[in-house]
């Protein structure tokens, strides 16, 4: 890994009962599996959209909360529209519960992002994660999902 660039990745997730930080944290663990990173994770409330400026990659996830993404991911998202983060990389995730949700909030917040944030560029598409109930856990076999999005990521990024 010597010579390589150390790379700012941003994540900002909403989570009730920790399943979705579990899951931004696999994700950072993929990566990290490729290439040098320095990464940033946090909490819509603790957390300003300008800070997203110095990120070379955000990731945005929420739990499935009626058929999209939280409130505060949402008013997150609509916060970095006036950023100017032209040639920065995004992707999303979500938990969710049942079949019937799969992808919902994923789908909304990659919709969102492409119609308010002009500039950043959704490497890949979003990833959704089983929770087994409303608290947990994380439904087996999702987790390594997680980290397998993580080294794509990377190696779209190439670190």
């Amino acid at each position: 890994m010597e010579g390589q660039l150390l790379v700012k990745v941003c994540v900002v997730y909403d989570t009730r009962y920790g399943n979705t930080k579990r899951v931004a944290e696999a994700i950072v663990e993929g990566i990290k599996e490729i290439g040098q990173i320095e990464a940033v994770i946090g909490r819509p409330e603790q957390t300003e959209p300008a800070e997203m400026f110095d990120c070379d990659l955000i990731l945005i996830g929420s739990p499935n909360h009626y058929g999209g993404p939280t409130k505060d991911i949402k008013e997150f998202i609509d916060g970095l529209g006036g950023i100017g983060l032209e040639g920065k990389h995004g992707a999303v995730f979500d938990t969710y519960l049942g079949a019937g949700f799969y992808e919902k909030a994923v789908k909304r917040m990659e919709k969102r992002i492409n119609e308010n944030v002009p500039g950043l560029k959704l490497m890949v598409p979003g990833l959704s994660i089983l929770v087994e109930k409303s608290k947990g856990p994380i439904a087996e076999g999702e987790l390594p999902k997680c980290r397998e999005f993580g080294k794509k990521i990377a190696d779209q990024l190439e670190i």
